[in-house]
């Protein structure tokens, strides 16, 4: 079974950079696909940013696009979360989630990592 742990989280003020991390382990994650959720208080939870075994991205929200990154090292089963000029909106608990490539669900989750912008 595949496990996710989530790192790199915290608390930065507006404008700050912050890299979440986000590692596979158990069994291989070869032909994976990784995403990043989020989920603010109160909020319902929403799609951040995903990315495929082979590379590609999908985006997510709109209010994310141009700050936020996602990139991918299979070597160290970790996928990562590049957020730059982070806005007191993007505070939420921020989760990775896995499937295999050929379902459309995300069945495998973090625990998820808190980051809060806050001056």
């Amino acid at each position: 079974q595949v496990q996710l742990v989530e790192s790199g989280g915290g608390l930065v003020q507006p404008g700050d950079s912050l890299r979440l991390s986000c590692t596979a382990s158990g069994r291989a994650v070869s032909g994976f696909s990784v995403a990043w959720f989020r989920q603010a208080p109160g909020k319902e939870r929403e799609f951040v940013a995903g990315i495929t075994w082979t590379g590609i991205r999908t985006s997510g929200v709109d209010s994310v696009k141009g700050r936020f990154t996602i990139s991918k090292d299979n070597a160290k089963s970790t996928v990562y979360l590049q957020m730059n000029s982070l806005k007191p909106e993007d505070t939420a608990v921020y989760y990775c989630a896995a499937r295999p490539s050929y379902l459309a669900t995300y069945s495998i989750w973090g625990q998820g990592t808190q980051v809060t912008v806050s001056s």
